[in-house]
């Protein structure tokens, strides 16, 4: 009996070494599901940050690179998300609020100053709307009549803000002593308008917004923001406000070239404000300014002027010939119309 039965009682054993077997790997099973649980991110951080912040960071990326684009003539990759039309829009709204800040310090359009700076400013800007048409991309703002206001100020300075609104301060005919150094001007502020500086501030303003956004996400304590604004200030907009002013300064003599201006003047406008500003003070370093520094921009417009000067001279010189001596009678009629507005007034 004893023989027979060992058969049962080892069967026995190995069934219940299986059970005892089994059950540990069930338990195995439950413990590595228990502590892969534990491992998983809990639900407010999972739908509360991290999957906002990967939209939003998505959403960037893709904002940025739709966003890209090259900028006449230069082909200089940059930034921009604004619409020209609502550059324009801005612009006009702009136009209107500067008419009512300069109101009694407008000279009229028959002064000898606006006649002057209109005729030459209508020169550039047709200039303007052949470069674009040939350089950039046509649009209802590159169209758009100008408008141009002289403003009786002390200040040396012009502007042309979108929707094509000139606006000159006379303070500017210090160091602009003729027709070819004002072209050189107004052919550097309209260089900013066609190559739509404004917008791409704007959108670097926009970026910028949004970085700041997510920094203080990062870092609710706001040290990060801290460090960021001095360096974006530094590191981006600075740098940027410079190459802005290198390149309105490349396509502004080609717009006076074109317009048969001489180009030039460009240099000697700039030696003049050299000049006088080394009188009065010194100026900042470079790398914390706006602008860059004369001898910086008398350098580009040297190493830019054979091409400017083979678009004045096209045609051995017989097409802006023509236009200058047209210029010269421009000059004396609306001489003579002055001086008959003067004897009137006496």
């Amino acid at each position: 009996m004893i023989i027979r039965a060992a058969p049962n009682l080892a069967t026995a054993w190995r069934s219940h070494n299986f059970c005892q077997a089994r059950s540990s790997f069930i338990s195995l099973r439950c413990f590595a599901s228990r502590r892969s649980k534990n491992n998983e991110l809990p639900s407010y951080v999972k739908y509360g940050f991290v999957i906002p912040m990967t939209g939003l960071t998505m959403g960037s990326v893709y904002a940025y690179y739709s966003c890209l684009d090259y900028a006449p003539y230069t082909n200089r990759k940059r930034l921009i998300c604004t619409n020209p039309k609502w550059e324009q829009e801005m612009g006009h709204k702009q136009y209107q609020e500067l008419l009512q800040k300069f109101k009694g310090d407008i000279l009229p359009a028959d002064h000898r100053a606006s006649v002057t700076v209109k005729r030459v400013g209508s020169r550039i800007a047709a200039a303007a709307q052949s470069f674009s048409a040939q350089y950039g991309k046509a649009t209802d703002s590159n169209n758009a009549p100008y408008t141009y206001t002289v403003v009786r100020s002390a200040e040396a300075n012009a502007f042309v803000i979108p929707g094509n609104h000139v606006f000159v301060l006379t303070g500017l005919f210090r160091y602009a002593h003729n027709e070819d150094d004002l072209a050189s001007v107004l052919g550097h502020e309209m260089a900013h308008n066609l190559a739509r500086h404004a917008g791409e501030r704007v959108s670097e303003s926009i970026l910028m917004t949004i970085l700041s956004r997510l920094v203080l996400i990062l870092d609710p304590t706001g040290i990060l923001f801290t460090l960021l604004v001095p360096a974006q200030q530094l590191l981006v907009a600075l740098p940027h406000s410079r190459v802005h002013e290198i390149e309105a300064d490349k396509i502004g003599i080609v717009l006076a070239s074109e317009a048969c201006y001489d180009p030039k003047s460009a240099k000697i406008v700039f030696s003049r404000m050299k000049d006088d500003g080394g009188k009065k003070s010194v100026p900042p370093p470079e790398f914390i300014s706006t602008h860059p520094g004369y001898e910086t921009r008398l350098s580009y417009f040297d190493k830019w002027m054979p091409d400017a000067l083979e678009r004045y001279n096209r045609d051995g010189g017989n097409k802006c010939r023509a236009i200058r001596d047209e210029m010269k009678r421009a000059r004396k009629m609306a001489a003579s119309m002055h001086n008959a507005t003067d004897r009137r007034s006496r």
